[in-house]
């Protein structure tokens, strides 16, 4: 499970195993048993949310766009390896 950053104690992050075709760029989010997960591209997206509120989806997807290059090029280099 590979960590992208880490933002309020909220760790940002993708799995190795992320599916057989292997869904496109996304990134997900947990802090203890609370998950989201976002999409990338076209456009930043929330995919699915278990337990966090919409101020803190709103919050996640703000740092996920001002990251959205590093989570790019994390994903690459993981999944071209």
């Amino acid at each position: 499970m590979p960590k992208v950053f880490e933002w309020k104690g909220c760790r940002f992050h993708f799995f190795s195993n992320e599916g057989e075709p292997r869904e496109p760029c996304h990134i997900h989010v947990q802090k203890g048993e609370r998950r989201a997960k976002f999409w990338i591209e076209p456009v930043v997206a929330l995919a699915s949310n278990y337990g966090y509120s919409p101020k803190e989806l709103r919050d996640f997807q703000d740092q996920i766009e001002k990251n959205t290059v590093l989570i790019k090029e994390k994903w690459n280099e993981h999944f071209s390896a």
